[in-house]
């Protein structure tokens, strides 16, 4: 039988992150909008009226403003799909901490003849990112980095999300070039598995934007334990950047326009060419034959001999 609102009367009673019923309470208001029993609409309509008002009211506030009893809210609050009253407003509290910016028309203010073209929003703040790096990372992290991963037996990328998943992929890329075995993760379970076959000989690479995401801080954790050199790019500050030998940590701001694609990622990809380009000339020599031998093997394959990018 499910738990009155009164019932949940510690944080830990309430369903476990990845188990609840519901992640989202505002789409599913907007979902039943017009649908409640006649007095839940009126709590409906009370609460999109006030949502952040209403992260800060009791049950029993909320009842008398909407004209209704407490039950009613409860009932409410069931058909969004929680327990009670209690955690909806949890669940409301946290929606609204990440979701104000797209609920409000004028943080998405388009293209307008004052901002320019797409492209020069773009690079626009591509500029403005690039320079914030710039000021911000240490070359000699960067010639330390590269130095771990020129003497490593075998490299694993790892990566969670958009970005640091497209970071991880390209990382490899680059690397492998460099004469370097180098795989790229995304899975959360095999960034475990893969973590645990590495040792002191070889390197775990680690991209996130967060530096908190839990499978990237426990592969970090379980590489570091069987003597792996371990490297992030990662916020500064982060979980992660206090648990790798060597962290470059980076504290980029974000456009405030919803629409415009992050920046940030460009700026992480910079770090990477700036690693790449760093390894390539720890050995020169041996650089120079693998991309030769590379670009043999293109040539005897399609036949084209003329000017051609190998590091893309």
């Amino acid at each position: 039988m499910p738990r009155l609102q009164s019932d949940l009367s510690t944080p830990s009673d309430l369903p476990l992150r990845g188990r609840a019923t519901v992640a989202d309470v505002i789409s599913e208001l907007n979902k039943h909008d017009g649908k409640f029993a006649t007095r839940e609409q009126n709590v409906a309509d009370f609460v999109k009226a006030n949502l952040e008002a209403v992260t800060d009211m009791t049950i029993a506030k909320v009842a008398e403003a909407a004209n209704v009893s407490t039950p009613t809210v409860i009932r409410f609050c069931r058909t969004l799909g929680c327990e009670g009253y209690r955690e909806f407003k949890l669940r409301l509290a946290q929606n609204l901490a990440v979701s104000q910016q797209y609920l409000q028309p004028q943080h998405s203010s388009g293209l307008n003849a004052n901002t320019g073209t797409p492209l020069e929003q773009i690079l626009g703040t591509l500029s403005s990112t690039t320079a914030a790096l710039q000021a911000q990372v240490d070359a000699d992290v960067i010639a330390t980095a590269s130095r771990a991963l020129t003497r490593c037996r075998q490299l694993v990328v790892a990566g969670i999300g958009g970005g640091s998943s497209m970071l991880a992929a390209e990382a490899a890329n680059r690397f492998f070039r460099l004469g370097i075995p180098s795989v790229s993760v995304n899975d959360s379970y095999l960034m475990q598995m893969r973590a645990a076959t590495l040792g002191p000989d070889d390197a775990l690479l680690l991209f996130s934007s967060s530096g908190e995401a839990d499978a990237v801080v426990g592969a970090a954790r379980v590489a570091r334990s069987y003597g792996a050199a371990t490297i992030c790019i990662a916020r500064t500050g982060s979980l992660l950047t206090s648990l790798c030998d060597i962290s470059i940590g980076i504290e980029l701001p974000e456009d405030p326009d919803i629409f415009k694609p992050t920046a940030s990622r460009l700026a992480y990809l910079c770090i990477l060419d700036a690693l790449a380009l760093s390894v390539a000339h720890e050995d020169g020599d041996q650089t120079r034959e693998n991309l030769r031998r590379i670009r043999a093997s293109l040539t005897a394959y399609h036949g084209r001999i003329g000017p051609q990018p190998l590091g893309d």
